[in-house]
């Protein structure tokens, strides 16, 4: 079992700058591939960025947020970060954390274990 419990949303005008992190807890953690996704009202949950530590630490990310968002992470530390910048009103939304065993899918379906979620919200 992984535990993952998301922090860092809030509330910032467009153009700004938002850090969010997800800690894990439960597992060896770079077994996994660990991603964040989003869900805003009356859409789909859409990957947004993912990382794995056993595939060389790759990165992927969606189009959307390409250029603009990193993930990033601290094995010791089991944390996963989203660094967010030139926010825009379209990226508000609620950020999931995931999890996937020696996996990075992006589809939301095939993860394994999630967060609660952390509310982002960009104004214009």
């Amino acid at each position: 079992q992984v535990h993952l419990v998301e922090s860092g949303g809030g509330l910032v005008q467009a153009g700004g700058s938002l850090r969010l992190s997800c800690a894990a807890s439960g597992r060896t953690f770079s077994n996994y591939g660990m991603a964040w996704f989003r869900q805003a009202p009356g859409k789909e949950r859409e990957f947004v960025a993912a990382i794995g530590w056993w595939y060389s630490g790759s990165t992927f990310y969606g189009d959307s947020v390409k250029g603009r968002f990193t993930i990033s992470g601290d094995n010791a530390k089991n944390t996963v970060h989203l660094q967010m910048n030139s926010l825009k009103p379209e990226d508000t939304a609620v950020y999931y954390c995931a999890a996937k065993y020696y996996s990075i899918p992006t589809r939301p379906a095939e993860y394994d274990y999630w967060g609660q979620g952390t509310q982002v919200t960009v104004s214009s």
